[in-house]
């Protein structure tokens, strides 16, 4: 009995000292367990083309001409999966886009903060500070976050379009209930 219990202490030793050696290379910078932020916003095999910005790096050619189609080489972020048109597993791919800044997108290509403090219509119309940020898959050149000078257009928590449009209809209304109780 005490033969085979010697070897079974030594292959406990064994194997504390060998999940010491693993945990110690994970804590100095050898494999790590722990998954990139980066990944939660990347769907798993997507297709490259379409994928976030977060997930992919790319090769920036900021001589390109603006206004016209430019491609840039990207590659996907490790950790991410993504497919071709054929739904073949890519590392390396091409996305083509026009070439702008993020700043000079249209305005259905990012979405900005809102005023708090635009409540009122006024002559000539004010403008606040707001923070846009591009969605997510729109490519463009520069930061994906910029500052915007946008018109205030909200009255009492409606459109200032659709405050007038309301107010209209009340005026009408009221003529109508005005000429039809004279008669």
């Amino acid at each position: 009995m005490a033969g085979g219990v010697l070897p079974l202490r030594g292959l406990r030793a064994l194997c504390r000292v060998l999940l010491f050696l693993s945990q110690f290379c994970i804590l100095s910078g050898g494999e790590s367990t722990e998954i990139p932020p980066y990944v939660m916003k990347c769907p798993s095999n997507g297709l490259c083309s379409r994928l976030p910005a977060d997930c992919i790096d790319c090769t920036t050619n900021f001589s390109c001409t603006y206004g016209k189609p430019v491609t840039f080489d990207c590659a996907v972020k490790p950790s991410v999966t993504c497919v071709d048109q054929d739904f073949k597993s890519q590392k390396n791919f091409i996305i083509n886009m026009t070439c702008r800044f993020c700043w000079q997108l249209p305005e259905t290509d990012y979405e900005c903060t809102n005023s708090t403090s635009c409540m009122t219509v006024s002559c000539p119309r004010q403008r606040y500070p707001a923070n846009c940020t591009v969605r997510d898959h729109v490519h463009c050149l520069g930061n994906r976050t910029f500052p915007k000078m946008l018109y205030c257009n909200w009255t009492g928590g409606y459109k200032w379009s659709t405050a007038l449009a309301l107010s209209l209809q009340a005026q009408v209304g009221l003529h109508v209930q005005l000429t039809v109780g004279l008669h």
